[in-house]
């Protein structure tokens, strides 16, 4: 259970209270729509790696990610080797999974195609949402009450798969649309709703 914000701090989503990390995190990035393409992938890697995980471990280790992954740009991790994947499997700061390693590197090359046939990431994955944020008639109160899903996320993840994407089942897309300001799902009385 996390503490309630001090008086002199702003009312925020519940779980933004839990760690001083994830507070920082919710005030600065989470649900700010995004508009850059190498923060697009940022993300899309974080998320990867972040299945099964807390957001907690990623944000502990997101400046490792940084220097690992060539400071996200996708066209330096498209190019990354068998002996790259080597090189992270023994790289204590970030999290050492063969499979989640290996997607990134694909997902970088998948994204470049994005980007050439689209003109950016960006012009291609706003169209799940019509090019703008979603938001709710009625704020939620609990995070409990929120979907972890969508039609949006399902269509999203239907079509980064099928353009070779991997790790982008409709859950993590969910929290990846969370996560880029795609959908607005700060609670009620928090003071970014």
């Amino acid at each position: 259970m996390s503490a309630p914000p001090s008086p002199t701090e702003r009312p925020r989503c519940t779980w933004a209270n839990a760690h001083p990390l994830y507070a920082q995190y919710h005030d600065r990035e989470w649900g700010v729509p995004v508009h850059n393409d190498r923060t697009w992938f940022e993300f899309l890697v974080l998320e990867g790696f972040q299945a099964g995980l807390s957001w907690l471990t990623i944000l502990r280790k997101r400046q490792d990610f940084r220097r690992a992954f060539a400071d996200f740009d996708p066209a330096k991790v498209a190019r990354y080797t068998k002996r790259d994947v080597n090189r992270l499997l023994g790289d204590k700061g970030i999290i050492r999974n063969r499979l989640k390693i290996e997607a990134a590197i694909t997902n970088a090359k998948a994204f470049l195609t994005v980007q050439n046939e689209f003109g950016s990431f960006d012009a291609y994955i706003w169209q799940f949402t019509g090019g703008k944020t979603l938001r709710r008639k009625r704020r939620a109160r609990t995070w409990a009450e929120l979907p972890t899903q969508s039609p949006e996320s399902r269509a999203m993840s239907k079509d980064l798969k099928r353009r070779g994407f991997r790790f982008v089942g409709p859950t993590i897309c969910y929290a990846h649309m969370q996560a880029c300001g795609m959908v607005d799902d700060h609670l009620a009385g928090c003071f970014r709703a």
